[in-house]
């Protein structure tokens, strides 16, 4: 990323004005509704109402091996992504997550969230292997993590309870050569 698209403070600046910067416990509200959301929910393994207290907790207890990050839109949060590192012989991958708003689909924000993750991966992390679980059913989110040099490496048969039913997941993973 060229200087001029970054902000004053360092953090990234996109061209629509999305501005992508670290969590805050302060955001605790913010991110409970996006995480309520039903598009956000069914992509991850929430129940339905997340109480903001409980987002709050979960901020605040962030080990320093996690990496929390937001989109930023016109003062909301419109989506996130973090990584968690493993330890011990494992220190060299990390979990990633990441969701976006319901009604920001397709306009760039999960590309802008993915960048970051995997610079900070590749940049500052030294990681060699970034994992995800995704389900099957969720092409835009594998199609975005495919564009980002994620492989498909198995099925998770019965992988989890969603919508009355038991669906299937994909794991994926990025190695860095």
């Amino acid at each position: 990323m060229t200087p001029e698209n970054r902000s004053s403070s360092n953090n990234p600046v996109y061209a629509e004005g999305l501005l992508i910067r670290a969590a805050r416990i302060d955001d605790s509200e913010q991110l409970a509704q996006l995480t309520n959301l039903p598009g956000f929910r069914a992509g991850t393994l929430r129940l339905p109402y997340q109480r903001p207290e409980h987002t709050r907790k979960w901020l605040e207890n962030q080990s320093s091996d996690r990496l929390n990050i937001v989109a930023v839109l016109d003062g909301v949060i419109v989506g996130q992504a973090g990584l968690e590192s493993h330890s011990g012989r494992r220190l060299h991958a990390a979990s990633l997550g990441i969701g976006v708003h319901d009604d920001h689909q397709n306009k760039g924000i999960g590309t802008a969230l993915m960048r970051e993750v995997i610079d900070a991966a590749d940049n500052w992390l030294a990681l060699k292997r970034l994992e995800l679980t995704v389900y099957t059913d969720n092409t835009h989110a594998i199609r975005l993590y495919e564009k980002f040099g994620f492989e498909q490496e198995g099925i998770r048969r019965s992988f989890a309870f969603k919508e009355g039913r038991y669906v299937d997941a994909l794991a994926m993973a990025r190695l860095k050569s």
